[in-house]
């Protein structure tokens, strides 16, 4: 098991209750080992709490899902590489991190 703390988020205002993001997250296993990666996921808009569904999430089209993920890219998070680096490399966070 993995706890996920959110560090970036990506989504649209659909009608509907339910709407899809685009996270940049930080996992965390029991073992104390640490991951950065990239998953989309429901929020229900009414309480903004999530459909944790296994590690899915059902994808309407690929050009939403490129929608998305160009508002990452526009808010500067979207070239991360957990393989290189498991933090994020946005500006925002490189000057959080120097601030410390």
């Amino acid at each position: 098991m993995a706890r996920v703390f959110v560090i970036h988020e990506a989504s649209e205002d659909p009608a509907g209750d339910w709407r899809l993001c685009f996270q940049w997250c930080r996992y965390v296993y029991d073992d104390g080992q640490t991951q950065g990666g990239y998953r989309f996921i429901w929020r229900r808009k009414d309480d903004d709490s999530l459909q944790a569904a296994r590690g899915q999430a059902r994808l309407e089209s690929i050009a939403k899902a490129e929608r998305l993920m160009k508002i990452a890219r526009k808010q500067g998070w979207a070239d991360n590489d957990s393989e290189e680096n498991e933090n994020c490399q946005c500006n925002a966070c490189k000057k959080r991190m120097r601030d410390r």
